[in-house]
């Protein structure tokens, strides 16, 4: 199993992942884990840190989170963020109670003298967001930190290499978090830091090498960035005569995107075999309205096609799948696989028929860091930089049934909103834009005439990893645009409105 520096063992916070993210960017490589992950697979990731997550429960309720109890005995420094701060405090004998009011929001920081606040400014603005608070302390800690509100925003056992906070040192609006996260993985647990794409790709190729040795694989590409990133990697990894990239056509693309996918792995001098599955996959959707059964059923199909091209060629042994590590969190709730956010089609493995071994190159490494692998790999920046695409396509931005109709109002309203984003120079400053087709028509007037047509919502979020996200603030006039040319410009919508939900509570594609 690989080594893991600094390893985050989840409570259920919504900010989780970012703990992970604030490290690799600081060149420190982090995983995270459910909060009951068993010791020994823990220990076989030879951390030298353990960092345990916020988390919603209250440490003195009956069905509180609590990680394995050998994880104390492990003498590694761990560090306890808001949940993770309680677990210290009453885990070592200290005393945790409900706060008098839940505190959320901006606070002053003021600091004492400690390794781990080396270089950083006493008064720096956190972020808080707890409902319980530190009462007593244990015995052998120390107040590091104080705010407001929080006499003991940051204790610690600095004998034991224990480190405690009430805030989120992993949120954007916490002005030091990151150099905080960062001396923590270096002055207190002694990570070097060694991570970056440059060294992901060389080992990856390597083990891409070791892993399929003489035979072939097969690589479903969409044209987007995971999967022209994986094709590429796969592309230096394998002679040509290996690697096998099919293209399936499953009809649920934006306008002309399957001319353009064609013609940019030409460019990038990697054979594409193109196939037509739009009729079959249209079938497959016929009269499916849920949203799991529609990316299930999709998944399934794209299954079985592959395993049709696959029967084409000789000493296919392998299927490359663009598996990014938040696919991966998010198929694996806090309290067991029964509770996730959504399935993935990508996650999971095979079924029981099918014979390919998956390869999963990006399995490990989050959206921004697929970016910067693509760009070490020559990728232009025009493809790195195209918004994330889901693999169900527009199927899961059609609320209801997926119908010829239903596509052509939402490829044309997309398009649309594109090229506005395009002109004005918004679409590189936004993470992902896209449009949805509500299937809710309402009462409208087009010149004296009475309408009752479709609503199309446009949806622009702005996040780094796709784990959070908060609406992106576009100019009115923008919108205004889009809004008019969307519906004078295509018959049968005649209402526009714009999602300004975040996430969470909300996901970023709408199914």
């Amino acid at each position: 199993m690989k080594q893991v520096p600094i390893l985050v063992l989840d409570f259920g916070s919504q900010y989780t992942q970012l703990i992970a993210r604030k490290l690799r960017e600081s060149g420190v490589y982090c995983e995270v884990v459910p909060y009951r992950e068993d010791i020994e697979a823990i220990k076989a990731r030879k951390p030298q840190g353990i960092i345990l997550s916020g988390g919603p429960a209250s440490v003195y309720a009956e069905d509180a989170y609590h990680p394995s109890k050998d994880i104390w005995n492990l003498n590694l420094p761990i560090m306890g963020i808001c949940y993770g701060m309680q677990l210290i405090t009453q885990h070592f004998g200290g005393e945790v109670v409900p706060a008098n009011h839940h505190e959320y929001g901006k606070a002053n920081l003021s600091i004492n003298d400690s390794k781990i606040f080396k270089g950083m400014n006493d008064n720096s603005t956190v972020w808080m967001s707890h409902g319980d608070k530190a009462e007593k302390l244990p015995d052998g800690f120390a107040i590091i930190g104080t705010s407001e509100n929080s006499p003991y925003a940051g204790i610690a056992n600095e004998e034991k290499n224990i480190y405690a906070f009430q805030f989120h040192p992993e949120v954007h609006h916490t002005e030091e978090g990151t150099k905080l996260l960062k001396n923590f993985a270096k002055h207190i647990c002694g990570c070097d830091s060694t991570w970056n794409m440059g060294g992901f790709a060389k080992e990856k190729i390597a083990q891409i090498k070791a892993q399929v040795g003489d035979k072939k694989v097969l690589c479903g590409v969409s044209g987007g960035v995971d999967s022209s990133v994986v094709a590429t990697i796969l592309n230096e990894a394998l002679p040509k005569e290996q690697l096998i990239c099919v293209f399936v056509d499953q009809g649920l693309l934006r306008k002309n995107e399957a001319l353009e996918v064609q013609q940019m792995f030409k460019s990038l001098d990697i054979p594409l075999i193109t196939i037509d599955a739009k009729d079959e996959f249209m079938s497959a959707l016929k009269d499916v309205t849920d949203p799991e059964v529609k990316r299930k059923a999709i998944g399934e199909k794209f299954i079985e096609v592959f395993d049709k091209e696959a029967k084409k060629h000789t000493d296919v042994e392998f299927l490359a799948q663009g598996t990014l590590y938040t696919d991966v969190i998010e198929s694996v709730s806090v309290k067991g696989p029964s509770k996730t956010i959504k399935s993935h089609h990508n996650v999971g493995g095979l079924p029981d028929w099918m014979t390919f071994e998956l390869v999963e190159p990006l399995r490990e490494i989050f959206k921004d860091e697929v970016r910067a692998l693509g760009l070490e790999l020559g990728l232009p920046k025009n493809m790195i930089g195209r918004h994330p695409f889901p693999g169900p396509g527009l199927a899961i931005r059609v609320m209801g049934e997926v119908n010829e109709d239903a596509l052509r109002l939402l490829r044309d309203s997309d398009e649309i909103m594109q090229e506005e984003l395009r002109v004005t120079g918004y679409y590189d400053k936004v993470w992902q834009a896209f449009t949805v087709l509500l299937n809710v028509q309402s009462v409208g007037v087009m010149g004296d005439n009475r309408t009752y047509d479709n609503t199309v919502c446009v949806r622009m979020v702005e996040s780094v990893d796709g784990m959070t996200a908060t609406f992106a603030h576009i100019p009115h006039n923008i919108l205004e645009v889009i809004s008019r040319r969307i519906i004078n410009e295509i018959d049968g919508i005649n209402r526009v409105v714009y999602d300004i939900s975040s996430k969470p509570p909300a996901t970023i594609e709408w199914e």
